[in-house]
């Protein structure tokens, strides 16, 4: 059941977030929930074979690739799902720091 409301609580905040980032468009909530599960898909999945697969240049960096990682992941989601667009690498960037803070936050209030 918490897997749900963080589910249903980050899809509300990504749902949200591009009134603060222009340049990110989501056309619904729908899109918002379906966008979330295919993020929640990947960082479980094809998240820790890229960070396994990168590790060396994630040491070198002191762990700033891993929100080369983290963008890369948000841009894979919003091309499966249809009504989310991206303009930028940098609007990408924002947008999924902005996206790991809040489900942080989320993780810390809701917990298991």
């Amino acid at each position: 059941m918490s897997f749900i409301k963080k589910l249903l609580l980050t899809s509300v905040f990504i749902f949200i977030l591009p009134y603060f980032i222009k340049g990110i468009q989501i056309n619904g909530f729908l899109s918002a929930l379906l966008f979330t599960l295919a993020l929640a898909f990947l960082n479980s999945i094809l998240k820790p074979i890229l960070i396994f697969l990168s590790l060396p240049i994630t040491i070198i960096t002191l762990g700033l690739f891993l929100i080369i990682i983290n963008t890369l992941l948000v841009y894979i989601a919003a091309y499966f799902v249809n009504g989310i667009h991206i303009d930028s690498f940098l609007h990408g960037i924002v947008f999924s720091i902005l996206i790991s803070i809040i489900s942080s936050v989320i993780e810390w209030v809701v917990g298991d």
